[in-house]
C-alpha cells in the first residue's frame, strides 16, 4: 500500500503549537546561521570557537539546564538533548565543546531532581557565565569514571591536590572550572575523589596537542595536574574504587551518554537535509531530470530518514526516561552506553548514504559534507566504547565474568 499527496494533506496535524522549548528560544535562526557559516573556518585553521562561545554566552546558552531562580532556562535533559542536537546541525564542534559545560550542568540537575543539592554551585556559576569542563579521561584508563591514574592528595583543610594527566579535554582555551577526579591511597583502601578545579587557581597546562581529523575546533587538548587544587567546598563527591551505585556516578553517565549522542544525531539530521537539497539541484545527464526523480537517490534518502527518525526515538526515550526517573534498575548503564553507540553508529551511516546521494563535489576538502564525514568519525572514540558498551550489556543479561 502507498500514501497519496491527499493522504498526506489530510493526515491529522495533532495538538496545537506549544510554546518553543528554551534550546529553540536561545538557538535563533540568526545565531545557528553564524555559527554554521563560522565553522568552516575553525575547522580549516584548527582553531577554537572563541568568537562561536561569545555568542552563546551571550544568548544566556551556558545557563540552559540552569533554573530560572539563577536566571537559567531551567532546560530538562531531554531539552537539552534536543537543543544539542539543533546546534550540532550548524557546528558539531561547536555543539561537541559546549557539550561537556552541558554535561556538568545536566549532572548538576539530576542531582537536584532528586533533592541532592551536591552541584548547586554548578547551575549558578553556569548562568553566570563561567565555563566548565570535562577532566575525567586518561591515557591508558579503561576503567573511566570507576577509577583513576591521576592522585589525589587531602590537605589539612580538606581540600585535594590532583597531579596527573586528562585528555581530550574539550573547551581547553576556555574553561574556568574543571571537574576532575583523582584516586586517594588511605589505610582503609583507596578511593575516588571527584572536585571542581578554578582555573585561576593554577596548577593546569594545556600542552595544545589537538590536530585531528575531525571535531577539530572543539580543541579538547591534554591537560597535565600539577599539585593543582580543590578547594574544601570544591570536593563534591568521594567514592570507592569500581562501580559504585551512587546517584553521582549515575548523573555523569546519563548526562555524558545522552548528550554525547545527541550531538551525533544532530550531524545526521544535518546530513539528511544535505542529502535533499542535493537530490533536487543534480541533475542527471542521462535523464535530463533531477536527482529526486531518481529511484536509487530516492531509496537512498529515504532509508537515510528512516535510520535517523528510529536514532531519534530512542534517544528522546532514553532522555526522558532520566527525566521522569523511569525504574531500570541494573539495566540503566547498559541502556545509556547502548543508546550511545547506536545512535554514532548509525549516524555514520546517513552521513554515509548522504554522500552517496551527494556526489564527488562533496568529496572535496571544504564540502560541508566532507567535514561532517570526519566530524562524525570522532564518536567512535567517545565511552562508552563498542567494546565497553557489550560488556555492560552482557553483564546486565549474564551476570559478571567468574
Amino acid at each position: 500500500m502507498t500514501t497519496s499527496r491527499a493522504d498526506v494533506d489530510a493526515a491529522p496535524t495533532g495538538a496545537a503549537p506549544t510554546r518553543p522549548d528554551p534550546g529553540e528560544r536561545l538557538l535563533t535562526d540568526d545565531l545557528l546561521t553564524r555559527l554554521r557559516d563560522r565553522a568552516p573556518g575553525y575547522d580549516e585553521a584548527n582553531a577554537f570557537f572563541t568568537e562561536d562561545l561569545a555568542d552563546l554566552r551571550a544568548a544566556g546558552y551556558l545557563g540552559l539546564c540552569s533554573p530560572a531562580a539563577y536566571g537559567g532556562a531551567g532546560a530538562t535533559l531531554t531539552q537539552t538533548s534536543a537543543a544539542q542536537r539543533r546546534l550540532a546541525s550548524a557546528a558539531p564542534a561547536t555543539a561537541l565543546g559546549i557539550n561537556m559545560h552541558l554535561v556538568w550542568t545536566s549532572v548538576a540537575r539530576i542531582l537536584a531532581d532528586r533533592d541532592i543539592d551536591t552541584l548547586g554551585f554548578v547551575l549558578e556559576e553556569a548562568a553566570a557565565g563561567e565555563v566548565f569542563a570535562f577532566g575525567v579521561s586518561e591515557p591508558g584508563n579503561d576503567l573511566m569514571l570507576f577509577d583513576s591514574l591521576t592522585t589525589a592528595r587531602r590537605e589539612a583543610d580538606g581540600g585535594y591536590r590532583y597531579t596527573g594527566r586528562k585528555i581530550f579535554t574539550s573547551l581547553s582555551p576556555a574553561w574556568t572550572r574543571l571537574g576532575v577526579h583523582g584516586r586517594e591511597e588511605t589505610p582503609d583502601g583507596p578511593r575516588l575523589v571527584w572536585g571542581f578545579l578554578d582555573r585561576a587557581d593554577g596548577g593546569t597546562r594545556a600542552l595544545g596537542d589537538w590536530d585531528t581529523l575531525g571535531m577539530r575546533a572543539s580543541q579538547s587538548h591534554t591537560t597535565e595536574l600539577a599539585d593543582a587544587r580543590v578547594r574544601p567546598d570544591r570536593v563534591v563527591a568521594v567514592l570507592p574504587v569500581g562501580p559504585a551505585p551512587d546517584p553521582f556516578v549515575f548523573g555523569i553517565f546519563a548526562a555524558f551518554e545522552v548528550l554525547l549522542a545527541s550531538v551525533y544525531a544532530g550531524i545526521a539530521e544535518r546530513a539528511v537535509d544535505l542529502a535533499i537539497d542535493a537530490a533536487r539541484h543534480r541533475v542527471s545527464r542521462r535523464s535530463g531530470t533531477t536527482l529526486d526523480q531518481d529511484p536509487d537517490t530516492r531509496y537512498r534518502v529515504a532509508e537515510a530518514r528512516l535510520l535517523v527518525d528510529g536514532m531519534l526515538a530512542d534517544l528522546t526515550s532514553t532522555a526522558r526516561d532520566v527525566d521522569e526517573r523511569a525504574e531500570h534498575g541494573p539495566r540503566w548503564f547498559s541502556r545509556l552506553s547502548g543508546v550511545k553507540l547506536r545512535v554514532t553508529r548509525t549516524a555514520r551511516e546517513v552521513v554515509d548514504l548522504a554522500l552517496a546521494v551527494s556526489g564527488g563535489a562533496q568529496f572535496a576538502r571544504t564540502a560541508e559534507l566532507s567535514r561532517l564525514y570526519r566530524d562524525v568519525t570522532a564518536g567512535a572514540y567517545h565511552p562508552s566504547s563498542d567494546s565497553a558498551a557489550h560488556a555492560t550489556m552482557a553483564t546486565a543479561l549474564l551476570g559478571p565474568v567468574d
